[in-house]
């Protein structure tokens, strides 16, 4: 196995600015081991009692999660005591055992990926156990042992613990899972993965016994809500879209699953201020929560025909249609969720003055998949739009990647054939009625969908639709029965994990999040703000803009309190950010970026580059303003203290 140094992207989040020439007069936290700038911060676990002095056992119990800085150290009958403050400006709260906290470095804490494509990510006591089986020439005759023992006794040798069965929703059940160090290695495969020391911090509750009955799955219902563009030129393949949701409830309704399968239908075209005959940009006609059966759909749906006059653009605006349906549909009673985006032009980007989203493909596909919804695309290939067909495919690729199985939903139907068109249409529904009758039975199995990997290349594209619908079925299924049963992390502390499948090694088994408070969310969009308006307005040169990005990346991991304080640093001295970096498994775009490189962009690149922060500023809007998804960390804490645990690709 070959170590090679860490150069990985973490977006707009290095290790903070949290500098000794930063801080505030008086006392200050205590420096990290060999550092010069950072200071030693720990997170409570639970059980952790604040006393008024080292030794005082009788204290306070502190809430779990709880981050704080280190002052001073003190040794009492042989046990390390320490004390800790909220800040690093000198207040001080108490003394607690060293014992029962966690080293924290940096502000980084991992998600567990949907395990419906993988093996459950296990936890191992030492990394030498993980060395051993990443370089191994056949890591399976390592793992399968491990594996076969932990079911068939429920412990292994050196494994700590594994992932719950079920999907564990970060926003139900919060848990940590953060980095204490970490190394990118190359396995003996030639995949790139990271092997990570990890502390899991999660909810202390009573283990709830599980019920294996397989009548769990009779709950689960599925909504499919088509997207359709309904310009000039669309009106044959609404039709067909009609026709194929009649024929999909006939269906259902013989099998008694009316109350299982419902679809919706939303409909959008462009900006309305631009040309007002379009009448409308989104229109919801039939909500999956309102439609009671396939004639109240058609009625719902009847007044659905194609525009009277054409766009400003050859592109609609196909993001206001996604996200309208991601926003304004109550995905909530619903555990397989589906969109069907149809459509034969490409989508207005984010920063074009048209959108009405103000945000691209990426940036959709996240907001969908915290809701867990997956994004289909039929893109009609008609010959009108030619010149428009790569470009369209490239953004609706992007878009229809389901994130939880490694899966893309794009579907191209060539010259927009509406014979063909239908015949993908009527599968795909019908996949997804056999997913959820297939769970109603009490049958959660997903065919031979996983096992027809090696035939890959002989698949049509229908069969391609089917796979990827059974195994994103199946992901659901795992997420919905994981809420049900209120999954949760396991309770371990510094464990040795990969952030790849031990035996798929292409397949994440972890995510990045940034915890973020409101204060360091609006911190961070004011000095990125601030930045893009420098630029724009032409106030900075191009070097002095790139050492403003590196400044403000630097800052965004250890400590986002002190991100204001950034501007007083001597951000031309980028040495000095190497300590700052040196531990660190994930790097920024920005990070990466290096200024040689950054000099040598002409001016259409480093605009692209800027706009892309623009978009992203956007989406930091829509993360204020979710309160569904603000973390409580603590029971009747200050709202203040909320932290949103915003996706690493989504930081700057």
């Amino acid at each position: 196995m070959i170590t090679r140094p860490l150069r990985l992207a973490l977006t707009l989040c290095g290790l903070l600015l949290g500098g000794h020439a930063l801080a505030a007069d008086g006392d200050r936290p205590l420096l990290q081991e060999g550092k010069k700038t950072l200071y030693q911060r720990v997170l409570t676990t639970p059980g952790c009692r604040l006393g008024k002095t080292a030794g005082d056992d009788r204290g306070v119990l502190q809430p779990a999660f709880s981050s704080l800085y280190v002052y001073q150290t003190a040794e009492v009958n042989g046990e390390r005591w320490i004390e800790v403050g909220p800040d690093s400006y000198g207040t001080i709260s108490g003394w607690l055992p060293h014992a029962c906290t966690v080293d924290w470095k940096m502000q980084l804490t991992l998600a567990f990926t949907n395990p419906a494509n993988r093996d459950r990510l296990l936890f191992f006591k030492q990394r030498q156990s993980l060395d051993k089986i990443l370089s191994a020439p056949d890591p399976v005759s390592l793992v399968a042992p491990l594996r076969a023992r932990l079911k068939r006794e429920g412990h292994a040798e050196g494994v700590l613990a594994q992932e719950p069965e079920y999907f564990v929703d970060l926003q139900k059940q919060f848990y940590l899972l953060p980095i204490l160090s970490g190394e990118e290695v190359m396995t003996e495969d030639g995949f790139y993965t990271r092997l990570l020391n990890v502390a899991s911090v999660s909810k202390a509750e009573a283990a709830r016994d599980r019920k294996e009955d397989v009548n769990q799955l009779k709950g689960f219902k599925a909504s499919v809500v088509f997207v359709i563009d309904s310009t000039i030129s669309m009106g044959p393949y609404i039709e067909r879209t009609k026709t194929a949701v009649r024929k999909i409830y006939d269906k259902i309704q013989q099998e008694h699953l009316q109350d299982q399968v419902k679809f919706g239908l939303i409909s959008y075209r462009s900006n309305t201020d631009a040309v007002p005959g379009l009448e409308y940009r989104t229109k919801i006609y039939a909500d999956p929560n309102q439609v009671q059966d396939g004639d109240d759909f058609l009625r719902k749906v009847a007044g659905l025909k194609e525009a009277k006059v054409s766009s400003s653009l050859y592109d609609e605006d196909a993001y206001a249609g996604v996200m309208s349906a991601i926003d304004n549909i109550n995905w909530n009673a619903f555990g397989a969720r589906y969109v069907v985006l149809i459509t034969d032009a490409g989508a207005i980007d984010g920063s074009n003055a048209l959108s009405g989203t103000g945000l691209d493909a990426r940036q959709l596909r996240l907001e969908a998949g915290n809701r867990g919804i997956a994004i289909y695309t039929l893109h009609l290939k008609t010959p009108g739009g030619k010149k428009n067909h790569a470009r369209a495919e490239s953004q609706y690729r992007d878009l229809s990647n389901f994130d939880s199985t490694q899966s893309n939903l794009y579907q191209a139907v060539d010259a927009g054939d509406l014979h063909i068109f239908g015949q993908q249409i009527d599968a795909l529904a019908a996949a997804i009625a056999g997913q959820v009758k297939a769970a109603y039975m009490g049958d959660p199995a997903i065919g031979s969908a996983l096992y027809a990997k090696d035939e890959a290349d002989r698949r049509t594209a229908e069969q391609k639709l089917l796979e990827d619908t059974a195994l994103i079925g199946h992901a659901m299924q795992l997420a919905w029965l994981g809420k049900k049963n209120d999954t949760q992390a396991p309770l371990v502390f510094k464990a040795w994990i990969s952030d790849r499948d031990l035996i798929k090694q292409n397949i994440p088994t972890t995510d990045v999040r940034v915890l973020l408070t409101k204060g360091q969310l609006s911190d961070l969009s004011d000095v990125v703000t601030q930045i893009l308006q420098a630029a724009n307005e032409g106030m900075i040169s191009p070097g002095k803009m790139f050492e403003r990005l590196r400044a403000v990346a630097a800052t965004m991991g250890a400590d986002p309190n002190q991100l204001r304080q950034q501007d007083n640093a001597r951000i031309n001295e980028l040495g000095v950010m190497g300590e700052y970096l040196a531990d660190l498994p994930y790097r920024s775009d920005v990070l990466n970026l290096d200024e040689e490189t950054w000099k040598s962009w002409d001016g259409l690149s480093q605009e692209k580059f800027i706009r892309t922060l623009s978009v992203k500023l956007r989406h930091y809007q829509k993360y204020n303003a979710d309160v569904d998804r603000w973390v409580e960390l603590t029971k009747g804490s200050d709202p203040r203290e909320r932290v949103y645990p915003v996706p690493l690709e989504m930081m700057p």
